[in-house]
C-alpha cells in the first residue's frame, strides 16, 4: 500500500487472504517518496515465492503500475478513495501503456483485490481451489437467507 492509511481500506484483504490460508506481505511502500524500495520490492518478489501483488494507492496511484514495470507476476491495482472519490486513483491505474496491464478492482476494492488473486492463486492449487469454491458458495446461501427473511416482512402493499 501507498502509506499506512491505506490499512483501513486493505484491511479486508489482509483478513480475506488470512481466511483462505494464503501467506501474504504487507507492506508501505511510495512509488514517489521510496522509488528504489518499491522497485527493488518488485524485482524480488518472485524470488520471494509471491505468486501475485496487490497494490493499493490514492491520488496520483502510480504504486501499482510502477510494480507491474519492475515485475512478471501479475498485479491487482486498488485505487482508495481520496480527493476526487477515488476516480482520480483508479484513472492512474487503468491507463497502463501497453505491455504493462495492472487489473484493476473498484475504489476501495480491497476484497475483491485479494478474492480474484486467490482465483489466480487457484489455478495451479487445488486445496486453494477447494476453499475458495467453499467460500463463493457461502455467498450464495448468504442472498438465500436474506431472501427468506425478506419475505417475513410485511407492508400493507407488499405483494410478495
Amino acid at each position: 500500500m501507498g502509506s499506512t492509511s491505506d490499512l483501513p481500506v486493505m484491511e479486508k484483504a489482509a483478513v480475506f487472504l488470512n481466511d483462505m490460508q494464503i501467506p501474504f506481505e504487507m507492506n508501505a511502500l511510495s512509488a514517489h517518496r521510496t522509488p528504489s524500495e518499491v522497485e527493488s520490492f518488485a524485482r524480488e518478489a518472485e524470488g520471494r515465492g509471491l505468486k501475485v501483488i496487490i497494490a493499493a494507492a490514492g491520488m496520483a496511484a502510480a504504486l501499482p503500475g510502477v510494480i507491474a514495470a519492475n515485475t512478471t507476476l501479475p498485479v491487482i491495482g486498488v485505487p482508495i478513495k481520496g480527493m476526487l472519490d477515488g476516480l482520480d486513483a483508479m484513472l492512474s491505474i487503468i491507463q497502463m501503456p501497453p505491455g504493462i496491464p495492472v487489473a484493476t478492482v473498484g475504489v476501495n476494492g480491497a476484497q475483491n483485490a485479494a478474492i480474484l488473486a486467490v482465483e489466480m492463486i487457484a489455478l495451479s492449487d487445488k486445496d486453494v481451489a477447494a476453499r475458495l469454491a467453499e467460500y463463493k458458495g457461502g455467498l450464495k446461501e448468504k442472498i438465500v437467507k436474506a431472501n427468506a427473511d425478506l419475505k417475513e416482512v410485511s407492508y400493507k402493499f407488499k405483494t410478495n
